[in-house]
């Protein structure tokens, strides 16, 4: 061949080579989805018909001078945003390697006000549910494998999972950031961000093929307990249509400027931290760096709880349920029957023997006694005290919030997971803590992405039990009723305290557990009035129980 011909076959060889390769980015391209958000364009992933997209601030970065500021909208950006790997989550305290729930962030900063969003490739006004993640309000994010929602999307819903801010970067209320609030409010940063994230998801979740009309929030523990937040916050109203509260609970939380229940003042609890770590004034908790300032707070027990500001919680949640301003919407809310078996921390030392425990209990609970004992017997004091705490911080909360939904004659459909499986039987830990979570969450079976010291379930029946409840989930995120044709039926709370129990499978049934909700309203009842904390000071480390008042007996 002439040295001509060969140079013509080089040319065509490599006109075809780049048009090959112009012809496969622009397949890559055409496959990768792309939408137009209010701050500008973002590319995400096509996934097995699903679209996927990480990373997407919702509002600007809280560092700097914006450190323990309300969030603000996030700046508009030039070109198309890669939406393709998860930001980072916010800064937190680690937890031991061998703690059940370790699951360390990839990456963690002060910039982390970031979303996901998974939708069905052919989205159009598709109900959307808002996941808020748990951890004692100081550790977790979005970006954990076992929220990933997929699963959700496969079943036709738009799914959003959100970072907050978390821990003394989160909570912190001073007298100084009082000062400087419009609002003269400080302290509830986290969950100012969670409503800045809704109010995104209502101005932009329509570009990706959501309703903003058909809104859920939904969380578990930490995430549960901000879902209380939102539904008593007026400042979210609007932004969310229903809820879902998986291990939620109500305690007093601290008030702004005073004390009450026992709490000191927020503003008095961030001087006194600002001491412990050596800062003078905000200025200096401002300078210090983000990362050894969360550490310094956690290893001086800062307690991250929202605040009573009077702006973003007007009031206590328990009172704002009492006087029905809390959100009229419909609620799924359950608990799980081992809650404390990972959560033994709050568990007092147990009494030597029956006649001593039945002789604390008598002294600590007066008239109560008699009703303490019925539900919580000392025939099993090891399993007694177990439930004793589990349901003065769960049981009550999560029934009483679904009864006075119902009240108000809203649907409310309350659950208890009392499901166990080999791996967790093996170490006492059968309905644990957040045990539901990968069942809601379709991610069972040995492929599964859990924290690395979590038992495993496997097995067709725990496929089975999970393919059940995610449908549960996803018909209530669709409709307000989780009802499924062809499943047993779960019928609201209003009808004769009616509840699912998910065992081996979803099984209906009334009255989760006679006497307890009667018994621990009284006991919380008689605390508030006596200006107590109700949370788990409860069963034989419980404080001397006040004479009911005259106009109550």
């Amino acid at each position: 061949m002439s040295s001509r011909l060969r140079a013509l076959a080089r040319r065509a060889m490599l006109a075809g080579a780049l048009a090959a390769a112009a012809a496969a980015g622009a397949a890559q391209a055409a496959d990768q989805p792309q939408v137009a958000v209010r701050q500008g364009q973002v590319a995400g992933l096509a996934d097995d018909g699903l679209h996927v997209f990480k990373g997407i601030p919702y509002a600007m970065p809280p560092v700097g001078e914006r450190r323990w500021q309300p969030p603000a909208p996030p700046a508009p950006w030039q070109g198309t945003r890669d939406a393709t790997a998860f930001g980072p989550s916010c800064i937190q305290f680690p937890i031991p390697a061998d703690s059940l729930y370790y699951d360390p962030p990839a990456a963690a900063s002060e910039d982390c006000l970031t979303l996901n969003v998974w939708a069905p490739r052919d989205a159009a006004r598709t109900p959307v549910v808002v996941w808020i993640h748990g951890g004692s309000l100081r550790m977790g994010g979005s970006s954990e494998p076992l929220f990933d929602g997929a699963n959700f999307a496969r079943r036709g819903v738009v799914f959003v999972s959100i970072n907050y801010r978390l821990g003394v970067l989160g909570w912190l209320a001073h007298p100084e950031l009082t000062a400087e609030s419009p609002q003269h409010a400080s302290g509830n940063y986290g969950l100012l961000d969670q409503i800045q994230a809704l109010r995104w998801v209502h101005d932009n979740i329509a570009a990706f093929g959501g309703d903003p009309d058909n809104v859920t929030v939904m969380g578990e523990s930490a995430g549960a307990l901000s879902v209380t937040y939102l539904l008593a916050s007026p400042l979210a109203r609007g932004l969310f249509h229903k809820a879902i509260a998986e291990s939620a609970n109500i305690r007093a939380i601290p008030q702004l400027q005073q004390s009450a229940y026992g709490l000191p003042s927020a503003e008095q609890i961030g001087l006194d931290l600002a001491k412990q770590v050596g800062a003078a004034d905000l200025a200096a908790l401002r300078a210090m760096d983000g990362e050894t300032l969360t550490q310094a707070a956690a290893k001086a027990r800062f307690a991250s709880q929202g605040t009573v500001d009077g702006w973003s919680l007007p009031q206590q949640v328990v009172d704002a349920f009492d006087q029905g301003q809390q959100a009229q919407v419909p609620l799924l809310a359950g608990f799980n029957s081992g809650e404390i078996r990972s959560q033994r921390a709050f568990v007092p030392p147990a009494p030597a023997d029956a006649q001593t425990y039945e002789a604390e209990i008598r002294k600590r609970y007066g008239d109560l006694a008699s009703a303490f004992l019925r539900v919580y017997p000392s025939s099993d004091i090891a399993q007694s005290m177990l439930a004793t705490v589990r349901d003065a911080i769960y049981g009550w909360a999560t029934e009483r919030m679904v009864a006075q939904q119902s009240a108000g004659g809203l649907p409310a459909y309350l659950y208890v997971f009392d499901h166990c499986y080999p791996a967790a039987r093996e170490r006492d830990l059968c309905a644990f803590h957040a045990s539901e979570v990968p069942y809601v969450f379709g991610h069972v079976g040995p492929e599964a992405s859990l924290p690395v010291n979590w038992p495993r379930p496997q097995g067709e029946q725990e496929s089975a039990l999970s393919a059940t409840m995610l449908d549960y989930w996803t018909n209530f995120v669709k409709t307000g009723s989780p009802g499924i044709s062809g499943e047993v039926a779960w019928r609201p709370y209003a009808q004769g305290q009616s509840y699912m129990r998910f065992a081996g499978g979803p099984i209906a049934e009334n009255d989760p557990i006679p006497g307890m909700f009667e018994m621990q309203e009284a006991l919380v009842e008689r605390r508030r009035r006596a200006g107590e904390q109700w949370f788990v000071n409860v069963g034989v480390a419980a404080p001397v129980m006040a004479a009911p008042a005259a106009d109550a007996r």
